[in-house]
């Protein structure tokens, strides 16, 4: 024992503190590039500092909330940073949300104030999220950002605080708010350079929705290691595929169902890529053959993901895709730097080979869902946080994600997971994407159905029956195959198919088996 606190004093960096380190550091270095306009770490530290005073003068204080409307957009990394200087807590809203998911997420939090875009002021009013004072990006912004000082202000956050709160998917209820801590934050920049084989000065292409940790978070982690973010406003394969074509990448973040047009794109202008150090997430939704080609065009391992909006990138995303390989399987390895167990229904460890609840400890750890002690004592208990997620491990310690704990098929008293046959049919070439739902059945309670978007129209029904016929027990062979086309498939702003509005269009047709 010391007998003092000083010494845990030292050890208090915040995201903020780590930016403006950043940019003392790389001063003429560009630190944001949007649309043609560049900042340098300069002129974007003396935004931010000008951007506290104006929150500041609003009455935004350490610990309030600050709700943000926005698309993507450097003003929005200025107001994450100003955010966390000050202490706050930027609450980042989803913009394709109904007005009524609108209202609910925004009161959730309380904030005293609401950041809006001139594009989505609309939305907010037609949300009706009641008398909290509102700051409008443009005109308005600019000219309170004017008016404020812009010396550096002292720095109130501490590692703990809350620095963002991002929602979940909601694909049961409505949103929860995700309570992520600078301390959080910082882990899981560590986690992704220690592992993933990125360089702090490397170039990182924002161009997922900014209310979502896979953009959000890898542009503030750039951000204060003296990178590069280059915001794109919203999946535009063409300004990507130029990108690939004029920058040093660290990881070039694709989603299921966009690795198709960059290929396109890559293809059509002969894009020779700079460098790509690292490509793509949640490989289990996408096809095989769409990594290998992707790889091999962007000459970049793919990213075999497994994390959450709640702990990051952990616990399962420890390991790549060579370029150019078809995967015949999607084994995933655990990160470093985080404990996981799987548990059944009583918290009771499972052994190997037994589909268990993944449990998760570690510093990437967010700190509870925002107003919710129920949810939260059920989702930590014992310390650890119950993901929700089915996995099965191995002897040799790898982990093949089985699926959603909360979405199982259960057919004649067996479980059916619908990644197993989803899997199944995604390793057909001639398939764009498919997902697995449940349908009700009067002789076996519920069964699976396939709905699948093909990319070869020689594709026939009979082909991915006599497919799962070889490779599924027969209580897993889907019931019905439906095909769609790419574009039906409804997805959620992270990609994933979204199950429950599947299921809920097949329920209101006739079934065709």
């Amino acid at each position: 024992m010391t007998g003092s606190a000083l010494p845990q004093l030292a050890g208090r960096s915040t995201v903020g503190s780590l930016f403006e380190s950043a940019a003392r550091r790389h001063r003429e270095r560009c630190a944001v590039e949007a649309a043609g306009r560049a900042l340098t770490y300069a002129e974007l530290d003396e935004r931010v500092n000008r951007a506290v005073g104006v929150l500041r003068a609003l009455d935004v204080a350490r610990g309030d909330r600050v709700a943000i409307l926005s698309e993507n957009r450097p003003e929005y990394l200025e107001l994450e940073l100003a955010c966390a200087k000050l202490g706050a807590i930027l609450a980042c809203q989803n913009w394709r949300l109904a007005p009524p998911e609108v209202r609910h997420c925004v009161a959730l939090v309380s904030p005293t104030l609401c950041v809006v875009s001139e594009r989505h002021g609309a939305l907010l009013a037609e949300a009706g999220v009641g008398p909290v004072a509102t700051l409008v990006l443009g005109a308005e912004y600019e000219a309170r950002l004017a008016r404020a000082r812009a010396d550096a202000p002292a720095i109130a956050a501490e590692p703990e605080d809350g620095l963002l709160i991002l929602y979940t998917s909601g694909t049961t209820g409505l949103p929860k708010g995700a309570v992520i801590s600078h301390r959080a934050e910082l882990a899981r920049y560590l986690v992704f350079f220690a592992e993933l084989g990125l360089n702090p000065g490397d170039t990182t292409v924002a161009w997922a929705p900014f209310f979502h940790m896979a953009a959000t978070e890898p542009a503030l982690g750039t951000l204060t290691t003296g990178g590069k973010v280059v915001v794109v406003d919203g999946f535009r394969p063409d300004e990507i595929a130029g990108h690939v074509g004029r920058e040093q990448l660290g990881h070039l973040l694709l989603m299921p169902g966009m690795i198709e047009p960059l290929i396109a794109e890559l293809r059509a202008r002969a894009i020779r890529p700079v460098g790509v150090r690292l490509c793509g997430a949640m490989a289990d939704l996408v096809p095989a053959h769409q990594i290998a080609e992707v790889t091999t065009l962007l000459g970049a391992p793919y990213l075999n993901s497994f994390g959450s909006t709640e702990t990051g990138v952990p616990p399962a995303s420890g390991n790549v895709i060579a370029v150019g390989e078809v995967p015949a399987r999607l084994s995933k390895r655990q990160n470093a730097f985080c404990e996981i167990r799987l548990v059944d229904a009583e918290d009771r460890e499972v052994p190997p080979g037994t589909p268990g609840e993944l449990a998760f400890r570690g510093p990437t750890c967010f700190s509870g869902y925002w107003n919710a002690p129920e949810v939260n004592a059920r989702d930590f208990r014992g310390g650890w946080f119950h993901m929700g997620d089915m996995f099965v491990q191995h002897a040799d310690g790898s982990l093949d994600f089985v699926d959603r704990l909360k979405y199982m098929i259960k057919s004649g008293g067996e479980n059916i997971y619908p990644a197993e046959i989803e899997r199944v049919l995604l390793a057909d070439p001639r398939v764009a994407d498919a997902v697995v739902v449940r349908r009700r059945d009067p002789r076996w309670g519920e069964v699976p159905v396939a709905v699948v978007a093909p990319k070869d129209a020689a594709l026939t029904r009979a082909d991915l029956l006599a497919r799962c016929r070889t490779e599924l027990a027969g209580y897993k062979q889907p019931k019905e195959i439906v095909f769609v086309t790419l574009a039906d498939l409804p997805r959620s702003t992270t990609g994933k198919i979204q199950r429950h509005e599947v299921e809920a269009w097949l329920a209101a047709r006739p079934a065709t088996s």
